[in-house]
Parts: C-alpha cells; structure tokens; sequence
C-alpha cells in the first residue's frame, strides 16, 4: 500500500509540474503549494525529480517546435556560408536567444540556492501569483508587431532579465518572459516562439549543471511514471497555451493567478 501511495504521489507531481510548466502559473509555486495543501514530504530541493521533469518538459518543447528548430538551425548554418536577408533574421534570433539566456544563467549558477531558501514559502508564491496575474492583465490585448526578424539584443535581455526573474519560486518563467516580450512590442506568436524556444538552453543548463546529483535507485519506477506524465502534460499544456493565446484569452491566467494568490495570503 505504501509502495502505491509513493507512485501515485511521484505521478501527481509528475503531472502538476509537467501542466503547469509551460502556462503562466508558475510550476515551481504550484510544487510549494501542493506540498502544503497535500503535506507532500518530498522537497522540491529533490534535484533528481527536478532534472527528469526539466528534462520532459523540454522534450515536450522541442517536439511542438521541431519545424522551427530546424529552420532555424540550418539557417543559422547556411548564414555562415552565404549571407542571405532570410538566414541573417534567423542567424540574429538565435543569438538574441543566447544572449537572453546569460541572466538567467548566470543569477542562477551564483544565487539559485539561496533564492529558492530565501523566498519558498507559500506567502511569497502567492505575492508573486498575484503580480504575475497583474502583469498579464496589462499585456492582455497586445497585439504587437514585431516579428522575429525586427528583434534587437536589447529585447533578448530585457527578456532575459525577466527570465532570471522567475528563479523565484511562484514567478512563472513562460509569465515573466512573455510579458517582457509583448510588453517590447513583440507580436504574439513571436512573444510565444521566443519563450519557450528560450526554455532551451536555460532547460539544458540546469540539466548538465545538476546531473552529477542525479541518483535514482529504488526510485526508479516512481521517477519514471513522473517522467512520462509530465511529458504528456507538458505536450498537452503548451498545446493548449498556444490556442489560448492566439484567442486572446489571457484573462483566464490573470483570474487564476489573483484567486490563488489572494486565496493563500490571506487564508494560507
């Protein structure tokens, strides 16, 4: 009985990170939270848990935006060779994307540690839930119109800042960064792409810095039904994101946010 109670724990988690990782929600603050509500006794600090559900959510990415990745990727390449107008705006936004991720990168290999003791708690989630659902409120109806090609390196690190931003837990990291873009000026689906492709190298970052702590041992059944349901979630959830913006219905994230966040300051 136990042994089904520590499954069916790992496949909620598994499922509430890989859902909530992609919308802006905050899956970090949605971990601290549920470990209150449930008095789940597994800590987030659980860097093996944290590395395999990085690593779902980012093959969940990579597979919605296979086609982009590729294109750009061979662009990018072909730039070098042969300088075309159509390689070049490719070429400039991956490097937008590598430049936007060094903040992030950075804050996080000097004070992620000392961020996640300092601000989880449930207080501050539901502060930063409330501020997330503010800013969404604001950005709500933006349209935008830059496309990819009309980026600037001042764009990728304002967004880049708002990324390292989200190292606080109950900060969304897909909120933060798609608020900065639209808030520049960036059309939505260019608002979207730069997001999550930015999870990319921010995403594999955190998993070659932390495997070395990854350990599984006898939990490798629960790590594993984990793995896969954040994966199908994660699909499934940024699948469903993507709609939810190209509708404009940004409002129903900004609801959320102030209903929880309100919700656990005033009775968590």
């Amino acid at each position: 009985m136990e042994e089904l109670i520590i499954l069916l724990k790992y496949i909620f988690l598994g499922s509430l990170q890989g859902f909530t990782e992609p919308i802006p929600i905050s899956s970090s603050g949605h971990l601290v939270i549920a470990q209150e509500l449930f008095g789940i006794e597994m800590s987030v600090d659980d860097f093996t848990f944290e590395i395999l559900m990085n690593f779902a959510s980012l093959l969940a990415v990579l597979a919605i935006y296979r086609k982009d990745l590729i294109r750009l990727a061979t662009n990018s390449l072909s730039y070098v060779r042969i300088k075309t107008e159509e390689t070049k705006k490719d070429f400039q936004f991956v490097l937008y994307l590598l430049i936007a991720t060094i903040p992030a990168g950075v804050i996080g290999l000097l004070f992620e540690d000392t961020i996640a003791a300092v601000f989880r708690s449930t207080k501050t989630v539901a502060v930063a839930l409330i501020a997330t659902g503010i800013a969404l409120f604001f950005i709500r109806n933006l349209k935008g119109r830059k496309n990819d090609g009309d980026l600037t390196w001042k764009d990728a690190v304002i967004v880049g800042f708002a990324q390292a931003i989200a190292l606080i837990p109950g900060v969304s990291r897909s909120g933060a960064t798609i608020v900065a873009a639209m808030g520049l000026g960036m059309k939505q689906e260019t608002a979207l792409r730069f997001s999550f492709l930015l999870f990319i190298p921010i995403s594999l970052g955190l998993i070659l810095v932390k495997i070395p702590d990854l350990a599984l041992g006898d939990m490798w059944l629960p790590y594993l039904l984990a793995f896969i349901f954040s994966f199908g979630f994660s699909y499934f959830a940024l699948k469903w994101f993507m709609n939810i913006m190209a509708r404009g219905n940004l409002i129903y994230f900004t609801i959320y946010c102030l209903v929880v966040g309100f919700g656990f300051l005033i009775f968590g």
